[in-house]
This record gives structure tokens, C-alpha cells and sequence, in this order.
């Protein structure tokens, strides 16, 4: 397939963000994988923390026969009554991540949106394939769902989010919910979510920053173990799904150098086309990861600025 020009492409702030710290590819194989989840860990001992936010770590019921799941409660202090919540999945491309990267975030989300969160500490691959991580979402959802009134959550309001294979989660938990019929769910938001195990598309083949497609096939083949290159259920990847009716209404956000650009985007259609209020978001030369790893840039802001902005009208549209 043909490759694009990301130098000429890239945004002019990006590209000067990377020309002074160059983000190189992580070289991703299982020997590696334990120093590289250790040096995510590592990075988050490193942020500056609101007193404002109350984080709280619980340890919950995990798939049946299956460990328990740890997961974050985040609530702004002294905040009562029952909020909108967000059930948020990070990102790792299913083999590595940690719940404590966002905590930034949602020390903004909190206060700022007038929301609370509550992150899973899902298990990874390859040590776990699928479904392991996919079920452990579900059962710190239902956790979640089951114990709204104690946690101060407006079930009415209680969505799911995710980034990366943390959005690729979420939108398996999303069909997996619908499903299985016991969480309705107000919402998702899916930040440049991995959702198509194939790569046969177009943009999956172009040699991009952050995330190329030796690292995603990597971390797919991890998470699928014994189903890749065969029958992979639509939970897997949710870009198998054939029906997409019954979803919750639906943020979609991707930048137009990210290996997931065309699967996201015909997901963003799909989702439209089944009757499921969809709004998709392209931002123009942003690669993969742009408004984590590139926060300071005018076209990270504006991301953040539309998820918020939709997830606050989300939460006061009448359902």
C-alpha cells in the first residue's frame, strides 16, 4: 500500500514537539515488555497531583473463576449527590498501560466536568489474551453499575471511555453490554480506539509515529493468543461487529497520521448508518496519542476542549 508524506503532513506544532523530544517506537516483544510497563509505572511517580481529587483504589469481584480486579475511584472533594460517572479503560495496545498514567486527566475531568471516574486495572497480554481483559472491564463495570448509589453515581448518567486498545476495550464493552443486557450505558467516548485486528487497511500500513504497524501487530497478536488470523468475535475487535444497533450515542476522535484512521473512521460511519448518534472528529496532521503525548499543542487542547464539551451535552440530553 502506498505510504504518505508525514513530515510534510505532520502539524507544525506536533512536528516541532518531536524534533526536540523525538518519541520513538517502543520495541515491543515479551522480553521487553516488563521494563517497559515498569517505566510507565515509573513516569506517573513523576506528575504533581490535585488535593482537590480523592482517589481511592478497590479491589473487585473479577470474572467468575477468574482474580479480582483492582480498580480507581476518582471524586472531587467534598463534592455530594449523585454525579455523571466515566467508566475509563486506558490505552497500552492491550500489552501494557497502568491506571495511574491518567490521573492527570481525570484531576481535570473531576472538578472540571462536575463528574466522577472509575478506572480498571484490567489484566494484560499476552499473559492474558481474550477475553480475560475484555471480561475483567465488564465485571469492574458491573461493580461499578451495582454499586452506583454507594459511590455517588447517577446511573442515568454512568458512560464508557477508553484510549487506544483502552478505546478498542470500551467498544467491545460497549457491544458486550448491549448484549448481555444489564448495563444500559449513556455513552461512550472513543479516543483513536484499536478496533481492527486485520490491518489491511490503508492507514494501518503507513509507517507513522508512535504507534507503526510492527507495534500493532504485536500487540494484537498478543491479545487475540490462539485466535489471531482466524474467527475473532466481534468483541475482540469491534470493527468485526455486523450489528451496531443499540449502541450508546458515541464520541469518536482520531488524527489523520494515526495507523487507526480509516478504521475509526468507518466505525464513526457505521455507528451512523445504525441509527446510533455519532460524532466523529478528525483532526488534521495529528498522529497517534497527539493530546497525551503532545498536551501543549493548540490541536491537543481543542480535542480535549470537543470530548468535553460533547460529554457535557451528552450527560444533559434527555435519553
Amino acid at each position: 500500500m502506498p505510504q504518505i508524506d508525514v513530515d510534510r503532513l505532520l502539524d507544525h506544532e506536533i512536528a516541532e514537539v518531536l524534533r526536540r523530544t523525538p518519541l520513538v517506537p517502543m520495541d515491543l516483544s515479551v522480553e521487553k515488555l516488563p521494563a517497559i510497563r515498569e517505566a510507565r509505572v515509573a513516569l506517573s511517580a513523576t506528575f504533581t497531583l490535585s488535593d482537590d481529587v480523592e482517589r481511592r483504589d478497590v479491589v473487585v469481584p473479577g470474572p467468575a473463576g477468574e482474580p479480582d480486579v483492582r480498580v480507581r475511584v476518582y471524586r472531587t472533594k467534598g463534592v455530594d449527590g449523585p454525579l455523571p460517572c466515566i467508566f475509563y479503560i486506558h490505552g497500552g495496545g492491550y500489552v501494557t498501560g497502568a491506571i495511574e498514567l491518567s490521573d492527570p486527566t481525570f484531576d481535570r475531568w473531576c472538578p472540571g466536568l462536575g463528574c466522577m471516574v472509575v478506572s480498571t486495572d484490567y489484566r494484560k497480554a499476552p499473559e492474558t489474551s481474550y477475553p480475560g481483559p475484555l471480561e475483567d472491564c465488564y465485571a469492574s463495570l458491573l461493580w461499578t453499575w451495582e454499586h452506583a448509589d454507594e459511590l455517588g453515581i447517577d446511573r442515568t448518567r454512568l458512560g464508557i471511555a477508553g484510549s487506544s486498545a483502552g478505546g478498542g476495550l470500551a467498544a467491545g464493552l460497549g457491544l458486550l453490554a448491549r448484549d448481555r443486557n444489564e448495563i444500559p450505558l449513556a455513552f461512550q467516548l472513543l479516543i483513536y480506539p484499536m478496533i481492527d485486528d486485520t490491518l489491511t487497511t490503508e492507514s494501518s500500513s503507513w509507517e507513522v509515529p508512535v504507534w507503526p504497524p510492527a507495534s500493532n501487530r504485536f500487540g494484537w497478536n498478543a491479545y487475540l493468543g490462539p485466535l489471531a488470523g482466524g474467527e475473532v468475535p466481534a468483541y475482540a475487535a469491534a470493527a468485526r461487529a455486523t450489528d451496531l444497533a443499540g449502541l450508546p450515542p458515541t464520541h469518536i476522535a482520531v488524527g489523520t497520521l494515526d495507523g487507526f484512521l480509516d478504521e475509526d473512521v468507518e466505525y464513526a460511519q457505521r455507528l451512523n448508518r445504525a441509527g446510533v448518534p455519532t460524532e466523529l472528529h478528525v483532526y488534521s496532521g495529528a498522529p497517534h496519542g497527539f493530546d497525551a503525548f503532545m498536551p501543549g499543542t493548540q490541536i491537543a487542547r481543542r480535542a480535549r476542549a470537543n470530548m468535553e464539551a460533547w460529554l457535557t451535552a451528552v450527560w444533559n440530553t434527555p435519553r
